[in-house]
């Protein structure tokens, strides 16, 4: 099972290449929309990763799949601005899941 990245800028693109993560670049739903049909369609592709940028963009679409398939797994990434606040979110979740405070 191999990995792939659904980005909305280069830089992080870049980066995930530099680990082995093969993606695309993403600027619109409709782009959003193909890519996951893509990925998707390919057998080998397990996990996609996503900016959180996109799956606000697209959430409709996301869920749905996540909702309908068991496969890729769709996990959110931090885009580079990381207004989110995803790392709390996990902190949180093992927080409650073990009683430790990370």
């Amino acid at each position: 099972m191999k990995f792939f990245l659904i980005s909305d800028n280069n830089d992080t693109r870049m980066g995930m290449r530099l680990a082995g993560i093969e993606g695309v670049v993403a600027h619109t739903p409709e782009q959003v929309k193909k890519s996951l049909e893509t990925a998707k369609a390919d057998s080998n592709i397990g996990v996609v990763l996503m900016t959180e940028k996109l799956i606000s963009m697209c959430r409709e679409a996301v869920y749905e799949m996540k909702l309908n398939s068991t496969r890729p797994l769709i996990v959110e990434i931090p885009d580079r601005h990381g207004s989110s606040g995803i790392s709390q979110s996990i902190d949180q979740y093992v927080s409650e899941a073990i009683g430790l405070k990370l």
